[in-house]
């Protein structure tokens, strides 16, 4: 009975963690905003995100700094530009075409991508001017990587550009059924719990025939 008490308050635990992140989904879908941006492409401080999918295939997303035009000092904002397909080996990386002179930048604003981003300790690395490959990154580690002054937004890029690259980005706030049909599933398991227990309780303090 107290194992089963204690898998009872797991379950509703996981529920409860379960729900709270469908929330806050929906809630970053609900902050997304349409964003513009007009500047130049830095392709000396190009990033690939590694371990990204598009319709099963492995491959990266492009990460750039767009040194946004205007007057006074450099200004730059991190771009994702969209999704590459990698090459049959992993010493092999893909060709990026990145725009010459100025372009304009149209997509979305992401608030809280930094916190998706978490660097590792190799993030730091740089070798030959070639992009560098992270796992993750997060504004502050592409900042104190590249020397830019950076916004503290993202832009995941939606306007199309002759680079070959692929922009299939997910609906934003999308995924919230999931968590959902997972509490749901997390909660009915502490339901049944709830059963056995009585159960038991029922057949430990019944009558005896």
């Amino acid at each position: 009975m107290l194992l089963a008490a204690v898998a009872c308050a797991a379950f509703v635990a996981l529920g409860l963690w379960q729900s709270r992140r469908a929330d806050e989904k929906r809630i970053a879908g609900a902050a997304v905003q349409p964003v513009k941006a007009r500047g130049t492409l830095v392709a000396g401080y190009t990033v690939l995100l590694d371990n990204k999918l598009s319709r099963g295939r492995a491959g990266y997303h492009v990460v750039q700094p767009l040194r946004i035009a205007g007057d006074g000092p450099p200004r730059h904002v991190l771009v994702n530009r969209g999704w590459i397909q990698a090459r049959a080996t992993r010493d092999a990386l893909p060709e990026i075409r990145t725009p010459a002179g100025e372009v304009l930048i149209e997509g979305v604003r992401h608030a809280r991508l930094p916190r998706a981003y978490e660097p590792g300790k190799a993030a730091l690395e740089r070798a030959g001017g070639k992009p560098a490959v992270w796992q993750n990154a997060t504004v502050e580690a592409f900042a104190a990587w590249s020397g830019l002054a950076l916004e503290t937004y993202v832009i995941e890029q939606h306007s199309l550009i002759d680079d070959g690259l692929v922009r299939e980005w997910p609906k934003a706030g999308s995924g919230t059924e999931v968590h959902e049909s997972y509490a749901l599933q997390w909660y009915t398991f502490a339901a049944a719990t709830v059963v056995l227990l009585g159960a038991l309780g029922w057949r430990r303090n019944g009558p005896v025939a």
